[in-house]
């Protein structure tokens, strides 16, 4: 059955009982790719099926020339999609989230999605860029946000909340910041303008999901009957935390499972530090032992002794209390999810995007233990297992693909560490760590047993 407005009365899973027409657009979503259909459109999606937030539909924005398939599948399905929950124990659960009631593609028409997120209506602006989208202040989507603002200022219109929903830390003040900076260039009258009256809160996402893939779609028309182009299959956990500051209204959040507090920083850190940094971890000692699959690995032994002990022995010790949560217990949880044979994440999506990923997750557990003379020999592991992985080639000879937007300068750089063990932490990524005597004699170490011995033994090695 064809995924349509028409076909929400006759299909065979569960489905929006609301009244999709009803539903007013009071959010703008920069960056409606897999994770916000997984996450912030599905705690929507629960508040409109409670009956409440009607005037908080969304908008999804489309600013990159790749996210023309979700343009023309959105438009074909009326903006409704599946998300299939799959549980580790092999069952799963299956929804047509029905939240996101229009989509604008920037490069198509700008200015349809210009007026989009300047309408009155319009509260809030959301965005997941990516961590590399903040990197450039003069990309699309700082642009329309600058040009939005602008417009609201000009017609008098209430300025609305800028939320990130990105794996960074301190997300709202890094976009305050490039949005000011941006706004600056423009007018320094409009930077004072954003500066006074538009909110910036910060908020930790989680939820493991992988990329779409055309077997996932083949899956759910196989097993659930619907004709959906592009689903969205994620793990039954989800959080968000977000820091509770609004300056134009928003949805009852707390409503649909999220967490709404004053100071967000102790939940980012332990997300960033755990969980992401706990990928980085796992996928590259992974990929050179051959692994496809996250869940293959985190079910093996030695990765899962690994995990642990740089949770416990690097990682927790650098994290403060975190309000209602047991941090070990946290711990334990991410290795269960890593395991979740169902989500079918793969290594080779961890391996990607490291130049973004290590500095912002791993490199600030390792500089706080330096200060602090905590441990730091198995991060350091990590750094050289990614050294070891960008040289793109793995133990068998096989050719990795590297990809991250500096794998051209990072491929030569580790192709020439066999002639100068520090050359990749030399690079701008890393500040002063070549210059730091106990990290480097903990990379040389796993940098030499991964050339000599291969990652399988340097692993069990720094176990032992």
């Amino acid at each position: 059955m064809d995924l349509n407005n028409a076909a929400l009365p006759k299909l065979p899973i569960a489905a929006p009982s609301y009244d999709r027409g009803s539903v007013g657009v009071g959010i703008a979503h920069i960056g409606a790719g897999h994770f916000h259909r997984a996450h912030q459109a599905m705690y929507i999606d629960r508040l409109l099926e409670q009956g409440v937030a009607r005037d908080w539909g969304i908008c999804g924005v489309g600013v990159l020339p790749a996210d023309w398939p979700m343009r023309d599948v959105l438009r074909d399905q009326d903006g409704l999609y599946t998300l299939i929950q799959q549980h580790p124990d092999g069952s799963r659960d299956a929804r047509v989230i029905g939240s996101i009631i229009d989509y604008r593609y920037a490069p198509d028409d700008p200015e349809a999605a210009l007026e989009v997120m300047a309408a009155p209506s319009t509260r809030i602006i959301s965005l997941t860029i990516t961590e590399g989208g903040y990197r450039d202040p003069d990309g699309p989507a700082f642009g329309l946000i600058t040009e939005a603002l602008a417009r609201r200022r000009d017609r008098g219109i209430a300025a609305p909340t800028i939320l990130s929903c990105d794996n960074i830390e301190s997300n709202g003040q890094v976009a305050r910041r490039v949005v000011l900076a941006n706004a600056e260039c423009r007018d320094p009258g409009l930077a004072e303008w954003v500066a006074e009256h538009t909110r910036f809160p910060s908020s930790m996402v989680d939820r493991i999901t992988p990329s779409t893939t055309p077997e996932m779609a083949a899956a759910v028309q196989r097993d659930f009957g619907v004709a959906d182009r592009w689903p969205v299959l994620t793990e039954p956990f989800a959080a968000w935390v977000i820091e509770d500051c609004f300056g134009a209204g928003r949805p009852p959040l707390e409503q649909a499972g999220a967490l709404l507090v004053d100071d967000v920083v102790p939940y980012e850190m332990m997300k960033l530090r755990l969980l992401n940094a706990g990928h980085q971890c796992l996928c590259y000692f992974a990929r050179l032992c051959g692994f496809k699959f996250v869940h293959d690995a985190a079910r093996d032994p030695s990765f899962v002794e690994f995990l642990l002990a740089y949770f416990d022995s690097e990682a927790i010790p650098t994290l403060a209390p975190v309000p209602g949560i047991d941090l070990h217990d946290y711990s334990r949880t991410l290795i269960e999810r890593f395991a979740n044979p169902g989500v079918g994440d793969t290594v080779a999506r961890l391996c990607a995007y490291s130049s973004d990923r290590i500095p912002k997750w791993l490199f600030p557990v390792i500089c706080d233990n330096l200060e602090n003379d905590g441990p730091v020999r198995l991060a350091a592991a990590v750094v050289a297992s990614w050294a070891r992985y960008a040289e793109g080639v793995d133990e068998r000879g096989e050719p990795i693909e590297v990809v991250d937007q500096l794998a051209d300068s990072l491929v030569p750089i580790a192709q020439s560490q066999y002639e100068n063990p520090t050359a990749f932490i030399e690079i701008a990524l890393f500040g002063d760590l070549a210059h730091q005597p106990r990290f480097v004699q903990a990379y040389r170490w796993a940098l030499d047993s991964l050339h000599r011995n291969g990652a399988r033994a340097t692993l069990e090695a720094l176990l032992r």
